[in-house]
């Protein structure tokens, strides 16, 4: 529905004219027009020109990576986390007067690079803080504030990684990535768990096709290590 809207507000065509043409109410229409014009919005901003509001990532993101130590980038909780090497990253910028635009990503940085994206969505600055509980919820070391660099190398750089293994990120990154601004690499981060790849399963993975691919990349199953749940 969201790519209808696209097209019909691309046609100059109301919310109200939109919730008729697809038959739905003006209720269901409203979110997604707000969405396409979030969506342009960041578009005529560039990457990354808006100004940062802020910019979050879970704690414990740095177990099992190695990391420039010239970087000094933050971790409070860089032991034992039961999510280690799922990250998650989010950031907001700036957005007319009194609102925010928001993306947030989900990382795996041992093996798969960005395994989902969020955005970009606008949000009153009351409405992200309560998302960034929630988009936080499942980490029980909660997030830490973060410079842009360091989200950019994270999702850039797991990207990169992810690449190299023969995997391609998910499908809603593209519209997302110019919010992280520019980025050259290369990573100051080195990916995988100890520099090796490690694949743990998810449940929407189809775990098989993974170790396929990862046995057809690297040619050799002793470079990689997994564990299906």
């Amino acid at each position: 529905m969201l790519s209808e809207v696209r097209e019909l507000r691309g046609q100059g065509r109301s919310p109200k004219e939109i919730a008729r043409a697809l038959g739905v109410s003006p209720a269901v229409v409203a979110p997604l027009v707000r969405a396409v014009a979030a969506e342009k919005a960041a578009g005529d901003a560039g990457p990354g020109r808006a100004e940062l509001v802020g910019c979050w990532v879970s704690a414990g993101w740095s177990v099992g990576l190695t990391i420039d130590a010239s970087r000094q980038w933050p971790d409070p909780a860089p032991e034992g986390d039961r999510a280690a090497g799922m990250v998650s990253v989010l950031v907001a910028r700036r957005h007319g007067y009194d609102n925010t635009l928001v993306c947030g990503y989900l990382v795996d940085t041992y093996c798969l690079g960005a395994k989902n994206a969020f955005g970009p969505q606008v949000m009153s600055e009351l409405e992200l803080r309560r998302w960034r509980e929630f988009f936080f919820g499942d980490y029980s070391a909660g997030w830490t504030e973060a410079p842009i660099e360091l989200a950019a190398d994270l999702v850039f750089g797991g990207v990169e990684y992810a690449r190299g293994l023969g995997f391609e990120p998910h499908q809603d990154y593209a519209r997302c990535a110019d919010h992280l601004g520019p980025w050259e690499g290369p990573s100051a981060i080195t990916f995988g768990r100890d520099g090796k790849p490690f694949y743990m399963s998810g449940p929407d993975d189809d775990h098989r096709k993974v170790i396929r691919t990862l046995e057809r990349t690297l040619g050799d199953a002793s470079k990689f290590d997994y564990f299906i749940a």
